[in-house]
């Protein structure tokens, strides 16, 4: 394929994928109000458009137009940058994220890929680990001591759960022999009996459960919310901010939403790979959005059914239960894999 062609491919591949993905990440804010009025006996959005369905734009333009107040004794720069600072790393994780197999497009032929990097999972865990620094400089910049505190529980509690994360997926990497998305996912290709997929959340369960508990403290999601823990802090690291400012730390969280519930599909759960042979007539993009709206709708569940932790529980269980956990997990996984190589 000529430059000039792999050029406009990529391009079009970049709109579509981030269109997709801010189109998603708006309308996880209707979703999660219906699931959960849905849950508590109420009927959410139902005002703005048919069944409430354009309530997400309604929200975005009343954002839009609200005043930017920045405190007077603020860091005006670094409060400004922050909010980007978190929205960022949660769109550019999605550069490495398999979508489907390779396809032809007017005559063009791409892969189901943006950039099939060799390190693909270890871009994404360096670019997402960028967003805690915009939750610490936010609540620093805002010159507020309720902000402060809650970038200081978000660095305690990133710390605590990035460890238990990156410790469940190495057994995935172990038994795929590669950080490419793209071959982890080729890698759970087939069945297993004719009629049992090659997931390897079957062969990792121990490690799925704890990447997904991880993720929920990792997004800031409740019973994990401890950076915002709006009912301790005044709203935490965001008491500050308004307007546009402050949607973009809601645009940043339901993006990593996305980014994990993504990662979680292909490490676990096949990716864009159809669960059996007789189903693969159906687009791999289409696998990936019902994987990855399944992980979703939980991560809506589970704010609907447990209340918040305290904050000594959230640690003691991270570095007490997770890790030790996650470690064991990997060594029986590493044992497996020397023992059926050799």
């Amino acid at each position: 394929m000529e430059i000039g062609s792999m050029v406009a491919v990529t391009l079009v591949q970049i709109a579509v994928v981030m269109g997709v993905v801010l189109l998603t990440v708006a309308y996880m804010t209707y979703a999660e109000r219906k699931v959960l009025s849905f849950m508590q006996d109420r009927l959410g959005p139902m005002e703005v458009g048919p069944w409430g369905l354009l309530q997400p734009i309604a929200d975005g333009l009343k954002l839009f137009f609200k005043e930017d107040i920045i405190p007077s004794g603020a860091n005006k720069i670094i409060f400004a940058v922050a909010p980007i600072i978190c929205l960022v790393p949660a769109l550019i994780g999605f550069a490495v994220i398999p979508y489907n197999g390779s396809f032809t497009l007017f005559g063009l032929e791409g892969g189901g890929v943006i950039s099939d990097l060799n390190v693909g999972l270890l871009y994404i865990f360096a670019v997402a680990g960028m967003g805690a620094y915009g939750v610490i400089l936010g609540g620093w910049a805002s010159n507020s001591k309720y902000a402060f505190l809650g970038g200081l529980r978000s660095a305690a509690q990133i710390i605590s759960y990035e460890l238990a994360m990156g410790f469940s997926i190495v057994g995935v990497l172990l038994l795929s022999g590669s950080l490419s998305l793209v071959t982890v996912t080729e890698a759970q290709a087939g069945t297993w009996f004719g009629f049992i997929p090659q997931w390897n959340i079957f062969l990792q369960p121990v490690a799925f459960v704890a990447y997904v508990i991880a993720a929920v403290a990792e997004t800031n999601r409740l019973p994990f919310d401890m950076p915002e823990a709006e009912s301790e802090l005044v709203a935490g690291f965001f008491t500050e901010y308004s307007g546009m400012r402050f949607s973009l730390f809601f645009l940043a969280e339901y993006g990593n939403m996305i980014l994990v519930s993504c990662l979680a599909s292909i490490l676990f759960l096949g990716g864009y790979k159809a669960p059996l042979p007789i189903l693969e007539f159906i687009p791999g993009f289409v696998w990936l959005a019902l994987k990855t709206w399944a992980l979703l709708f939980f991560f809506i569940w589970i704010r609907g059914t447990y209340p918040r932790v305290r904050f000594d529980q959230l640690m003691k269980f991270g570095w007490k239960v997770l890790i030790p956990v996650t470690l064991a997990n990997l060594l029986v996984t590493a044992l497996g894999v020397y023992i059926y190589n050799n």
